[in-house]
């Protein structure tokens, strides 16, 4: 069965609550302040059977000015609405402030209820019905059904019954499939069943059993059980009025405003999105920065206006803004909303949300209107693209595209998919399944050759650059897992070449010039004369009477080949004379287990200046293992 809620709207003291008491025998008005004074103040709650056999939820909203807040939290979810117009007074402030939310919200389907018809003559009721009208044109309700009551007597609610009943008919079922989220509109506590939430269930299922986080906090919590229409279920699905009793969860911890999901699924955000469209019936313009209270789902949270595309934004006009909050909220692609001014509090505009989770957009930047308005006229597809290439080297993840997108998980997979065939873009962490645009992985190949290009420039006598210094000179934001998926890519393409951990243009070979190859010659045959007892490289370039630096970068080469071995900090030996004293040791520490200091002393004839840091070579480099005042062949 369909599940449809029904939501009443129209001006205070019009009837609403009258109404739905004689249509259901249910009295929405529960606090006894709403008793004393006449006037509903909170949302109120009630369900039906139609003659029809479809069982729907009501959601009664307050009319007084002062409680438009409540009307909009109500009127999260709901399919059908009854704007209440009293027919001894007509339309009202309060009844266009309520239709202009209506709309705003994207309702479709309604009708009017025209009430206390047993208060006024049949000449005065023909008067208003043509007000009422001349108020619906240009309006979702245009061609809507008008129906008299009157509660006291009874007269119409047969004909609101039928009406309904056959507007019941009309709204598609939803999809039980996609995000699951509950909008908070009351909290309470219950004895023997702890804190209850209850909410309209916007899309999704839940379960019994099902942990759930609530948003933006980021508490979680097992459902203890659920209710719909005083009935205990053991799943709840989208379209209901849901209650929702939890395990061991505070009442003070929640509040009207938050979101049920499931943990990790939403993002909740300081920055919002939109296409604002300012209302035709405001009597000034709305200026950038503009204070406002922001309304999606159940929650108002302040905020500031920015417009993104105009100096100002006058009535009647629609454009692309961010709307900067005070707290974050957990919204989704294509939610509705309601801006109202911060003082004096009214309604001035709505619209949807096209990113509910942007970065911090600066003013009248063409590519981030190019990509809003992309957002606002393309396919799915495109969509992803457009994320994929604004999100940058950090990338974007399908946690956060199912978000940014709105779309069912199955369909934005094959969406996704799609673009990776064409290599639009490319997954580089499949853990997560975070995606960066083709154009950013070309200008990281890009910037790959122009820093290594311009090393080999500095430093034409070294091989490579290692992959440490290569990796700093990108952001923070480029993750290990993206560089080393752009290294392979250019070594498959080979573009560079990676000898152990330093990387090289393919086109990269180290050239001496003259004088360069006359100092490598130089330093090579004094390493090798040396043998176990080399000068300090300090004493080697004045030795040599060459330029230090110029001595460093052929130095450094020596060592990239191979001919040369660093054993400690300015110390370096000829690789024959440390490969052959290697040799000699292994020897005896196969024959005799143990070699002492001295012993290794006698073996390799030198002082104290050279032993200390070849023996401590050897144990860096995994031949030998201290034990004691000893050294052992390491198991190898």
């Amino acid at each position: 069965m369909k599940q449809i809620i029904l939501g009443t709207a129209g001006h205070i003291d019009h009837g609403k609550t009258s109404l739905i008491k004689a249509v259901t025998g249910i009295d929405t008005d529960r606090l006894k302040e709403e008793k004393l004074r006449g006037i509903t103040i909170e949302l109120g709650f009630a369900s039906m059977d139609l003659p029809g056999g479809q069982h729907i939820g009501i959601v009664d909203v307050p009319g007084h000015e002062k409680f438009v807040k409540h009307m909009v939290a109500g009127a999260t979810g709901i399919d059908i609405v009854t704007l209440v117009i009293a027919a001894d007074e007509g339309v009202m402030p309060q009844t266009r402030e309520h239709m202009e939310i209506c709309s705003l919200l994207g309702l479709k389907h309604g009708f009017v209820a025209l009430t206390k018809i047993d208060l006024v003559d049949q000449e005065w009721l023909e008067l208003v019905l043509d007000d009422i009208k001349e108020f619906l044109r240009g309006t979702f309700l245009e061609d809507s059904p008008i129906v008299p009551v009157s509660s006291t007597t009874g007269k119409g609610i047969p004909e609101f019954i039928r009406t309904l009943d056959e507007l019941s008919a009309l709204i598609p079922v939803r999809t039980s499939t996609g995000l699951f989220r509950l909008p908070v509109d009351r909290v309470f506590s219950m004895k023997g069943f702890g804190t209850v939430i209850t909410g309209t269930l916007i899309s999704g299922s839940i379960h019994v059993g099902d942990t759930v986080m609530i948003y933006p906090s980021g508490i979680t919590s097992k459902v203890r059980g659920i209710q719909v229409h005083n009935q205990s279920l053991n799943v709840a699905e989208a379209g209901m009025r849901t209650a929702i009793n939890f395990q061991g969860l505070e009442k003070s911890s929640v509040a009207r405003g938050e979101v049920l999901s499931t943990p990790n699924d939403l993002r909740p955000s300081f920055m919002i999105d939109v296409l604002v469209n300012y209302l035709g019936s405001n009597n000034k313009s709305a200026k950038n920065r503009m204070r406002i209270r922001f309304h999606t789902g159940t929650s108002e949270v302040l905020g500031i206006l920015i417009l993104l595309e105009k100096e100002e934004l006058l009535p009647g006009e629609t454009t692309l803004a961010q709307i900067r909050l005070d707290s974050p909220v957990a919204a989704v692609k294509d939610d509705k909303f309601v801006i109202r001014s911060y003082s004096p509090i009214r309604t001035i505009g709505g619209g949807h949300i096209l990113n509910p989770i942007p970065r911090k957009h600066k003013r009248f930047k063409p590519e981030v209107i190019k990509l809003l308005k992309g957002i606002v006229d393309n396919i799915p597809e495109e969509i992803i693209s457009s994320h994929a290439d604004d999100s940058g080297y950090a990338g974007v993840s399908f946690a956060d595209l199912k978000i940014m997108t709105n779309l069912p998980e199955k369909q934005l997979d094959n969406s996704i998919q799609g673009l990776l065939s064409k290599k639009t873009i490319v997954c580089f962490d499949r853990e997560n399944r975070i995606y960066i645009h083709n154009n950013g992985i070309e200008k990281l190949e890009k910037e790959t050759l122009d820093y290594l290009s311009n090393y080999h420039k500095s430093n034409p006598l070294k091989a490579g650059m290692s992959k440490e210094e290569l990796r700093s000179k990108f952001p923070f934001a480029l993750g290990t897992k993206l560089f080393s998926l752009i290294l392979n890519r250019m070594i498959k393409d080979k573009v560079i070449v990676q000898e152990e951990n330093s990387v090289r243009l393919s086109s990269h070979t180290v050239s001496l010039k003259v004088d360069q190859a006359d100092i490598r010659t130089k330093m090579l045959d004094a390493y090798l004369k040396s043998g176990l007892t080399p000068p300090y490289f300090k004493e080697l370039s004045g030795l040599l009477d060459v330029d230090s630096k110029q001595a460093k970068d052929v130095l450094m080469l020596l060592v990239d080949e191979g001919f040369l071995l660093k054993v400690k900090e300015n110390l370096y030996f000829h690789a024959e004379a440390v490969n052959e004293l290697k040799k000699r040791l292994i020897d005896y520490l196969k024959s005799h287990e143990e070699i002492t200091t001295p012993q290794f002393k006698e073996m390799a004839l030198v002082s104290r200046k050279y032993l200390i840091p070849l023996i401590e070579y050897f144990d860096s480099t995994n031949i030998t293992l201290r034990v004691g005042d000893s050294r052992k062949l390491r198991n190898r």
